[in-house]
């Protein structure tokens, strides 16, 4: 089992809680990290914060699906929005708990990853089969941050971190222009005037801590 959370106590804390049960392999504190020791380290389950530094807990997520698409991961969030969940289960969670649930849930996530199943925090689990029925029925569900692309999202949660074009592009590979065009191209799909909406937007929606 590998650990991600950018707060150490959290992640103190849960080794303390699974380490009976659990082998543990590693703790990492950001999802560039998290990418990192998952590659190295092959762990059997990852447990994910979603808002982390550097790259969300999804946006690893999705990498790492592209290199294992059998990795599993439970997220254990404290965002309650429904919208997170669907997000994740999208992005091919194994399982998704609130940290303010029962100990008892998140190892119960864990013992249902292992087993090739999915575990959705009892909180979320029926307003999540509410929302997805009434997409079925053609109502749709108003999610703005499925309006960007992968990269976008990485884009956005490194400028509301702080980090300016030059340092994106150096950070991604890319040239400053490139960031640039991805930052321009995401105001218009988002509707922001300038720098600081699409930081509100990034802060508002999850992708940073």
């Amino acid at each position: 089992m590998l650990l991600a959370d950018d707060h150490r106590m959290v992640a103190e804390g849960l080794r303390g809680l699974l380490v009976d049960e659990f082998d543990l392999v590693g703790i990492v504190e950001d999802g560039a990290a998290l990418v990192k020791a998952a590659r190295e380290l092959q762990p059997d389950v990852i447990v994910a914060d979603i808002s982390m530094p550097h790259l969300s807990g999804l946006e690893a997520l999705k990498q790492l699906k592209r290199d294992n698409p059998k990795v599993r991961v439970v997220f254990l969030t404290m965002h309650r929005d429904v919208a997170y969940a669907r997000r994740a289960l999208e992005a091919g969670a194994a399982g998704f708990v609130l940290k303010h649930s029962a100990p008892a849930e998140l190892v119960l996530a864990l013992r249902a990853a292992l087993q090739g199943r999915t575990f959705i925090a009892p909180d979320l689990a029926a307003e999540l089969l509410r929302t997805a029925n009434r997409a079925g029925q053609g109502a749709g569900v108003d999610d703005p941050v499925a309006a960007l692309t992968s990269r976008q999202r990485e884009i956005l949660q490194l400028f509301a971190e702080g980090k300016s074009a030059k340092e994106i592009a150096s950070t991604l590979g890319l040239s400053a222009r490139t960031v640039e065009d991805h930052k321009y191209r995401m105001m218009e799909s988002l509707g922001v005037e300038n720098s600081a909406g699409l930081i509100h937007f990034a802060i508002k929606h999850g992708l940073v801590p």
